[in-house]
């Protein structure tokens, strides 16, 4: 579900360079946890009710682990800033939502975890898939708990149901975005205040490509091609067909004329649009996931190939600060919170007996009380493994999930991570001249035939090849090492 994915910076050079800023510009101090108190920072706004949820959950953590946890919360919109401001001025805290969880690694920010998480965190260190071990090790080391969940991942077209069957429309055939013209047309002739596609700044034109940087940048392997080497992939055959295939969309008026540069949200619970693109993982149960959160069927079309990446390893991390001085203590604590059904049940889903109610076979039967804004989300929370699912998941579905975890092929990227320090201002350069085009090409708003050849003139003058050069020099080593 991409309502559980959401980007964390403010535009692709945060993603490649982390953003130096010093501790003048926060007016929060962070006060270093006691021995008995572990901090916590998490994204995303306080939950309603949240210090009851909070209070049920210590009661056992502090059974377990002799201390006491304290979450506090940072919104979306500022996490990104004040936890770089956090990190380059050194302020204390215990445990954190990642963010640049490779660039902050690689320069010291987070502990190493490697032989801390098999030993205090084991049973939920056991549980992780290999996939998250190899996805979060950098330069040999492992510096997070991964949230167990969405291993693997595959974009899908979305759509809002009560139009197919308003105009008996049929998606079995829909496998590209040139496939959505007909179905949209129906909607933009009959429906005036319904978005035919959904897609404003920030929406990605899919393709079968593996990214190692970001899917901003011009450095991509392509699947469908020699997965040995780095490309820029908006020169391969399949992302410019999407990318024409886009803009004949917008010239035909299926998408918002202002999409490049448009951040309305188009509700997923609403009736505001036709089609949209989304996420979807194993523990979302195809459409089942979505569907219940939006409260309203939703039916999705796949696009791409269900993969394990470095994207969903790193999807929802969380790291122990280096200055802590609590860190076994923390992981202990992270242990329980990915290990306790109890505990997590509490937190994901709110007060039982009155969000919710055990059944009879251990599933979560959801009552008049669970609302979106009284409980923690699963996804950056903890282990979804042993969650309870919601009263609706057979059996079948659950065998279906693990066998299709079990199936999923890792990308060849999965693991490999660039080392920048060779190549920063390039970088720099590059994502100044990405951040001029990427939103128009992938909106339709530019013609890919136009805009492409000129964006990839200034690309070689922001010094294109020197990075493409070092990334294929590592690539190379990782490939070998990896063999």
């Amino acid at each position: 579900m991409k309502k559980w994915i959401k980007v964390l910076t403010t535009g692709i050079l945060a993603t490649v360079l982390l953003v130096s800023l010093s501790a003048c510009g926060s007016s929060d101090s962070v006060k270093g946890s006691d021995k008995d108190t572990i901090v916590m920072y998490q994204i995303g706004d306080k939950p309603k009710e949240f210090d009851t949820l909070l209070a049920k959950a210590n009661k056992v953590i502090e059974k377990e682990t002799g201390a006491k946890l304290d979450m506090r919360f940072i919104s979306w919109g500022d996490y990104d800033k004040k936890m770089s401001v956090m990190v380059s001025s050194g302020e204390n805290y215990d445990i954190a939502f990642a963010n640049n969880y490779v660039i902050n690694a690689q320069k010291g920010a987070y502990a190493d975890l490697t032989e801390l998480l098999p030993k205090y965190a084991k049973e939920a260190y056991d549980q992780l898939d290999p996939a998250y071990i190899k996805g979060n090790t950098v330069n040999g080391k492992l510096y997070a708990m991964p949230v167990n969940g969405n291993v693997f991942a595959q974009q899908v077209l979305t759509f809002n149901k009560q139009y197919l069957d308003k105009y008996n429309l049929d998606v079995s055939n829909v496998n590209t975005y040139a496939d959505l013209e007909p179905l949209l047309a129906v909607i933009k002739k009959n429906e005036k205040n319904v978005m035919p596609l959904a897609a404003g700044q920030g929406f990605k034109v899919e393709a079968q490509l593996e990214y190692p940087i970001e899917n901003g940048m011009p450095f991509a392997v392509d699947l469908k091609g020699d997965t040995t080497k780095i490309v820029n992939q908006f020169d391969t055959t399949e992302l410019r067909d999407n990318l024409r295939a886009m803009h004949k969309l917008y010239k035909k008026g299926y998408i918002a004329q202002d999409a490049a540069t448009n951040t309305t949200e188009y509700p997923l619970d609403g009736g505001t649009w036709f089609a949209r693109q989304e996420t979807q993982g194993p523990y979302d149960y195809g459409d089942t996931l979505l569907t219940q959160v939006a409260g309203q069927e939703l039916v999705s079309r796949p696009i791409t190939t269900p993969m394990k990446t470095n994207a969903q390893a790193q999807m929802a991390n969380f790291v122990v600060s280096s200055n802590s001085k609590n860190k076994e203590k923390a992981v202990e604590v992270l242990g329980v919170l990915n290990s306790n059904p109890e505990v997590l049940n509490t937190l994901v889903y709110g007060e039982e007996g009155k969000n919710w109610e055990k059944t009879d076979n251990d599933h979560a039967k959801l009552l008049d009380g669970y609302k979106a804004n009284n409980h923690l989300s699963a996804w950056n929370t903890g282990n979804n493994k042993i969650l309870y699912p919601t009263a609706n998941i057979t059996e079948d579905m659950i065998k279906t999930r693990d066998d299709s975890i079990k199936a999923a092929k890792q990308s060849p990227l999965l693991g490999f991570n660039l080392n920048t320090d060779a190549v920063k201002t390039e970088l720099s350069n590059i994502a100044n001249v990405m951040n001029q085009y990427i939103d128009g090409l992938n909106t339709g708003t530019l013609d890919p035939d136009k805009a492409i050849p000129e964006m990839n003139k200034k690309l070689e003058k922001a010094g294109y090849e020197k990075v493409r050069k070092e990334l294929q020099k590592q690539y190379d080593a990782f490939l070998k090492e990896n063999k």
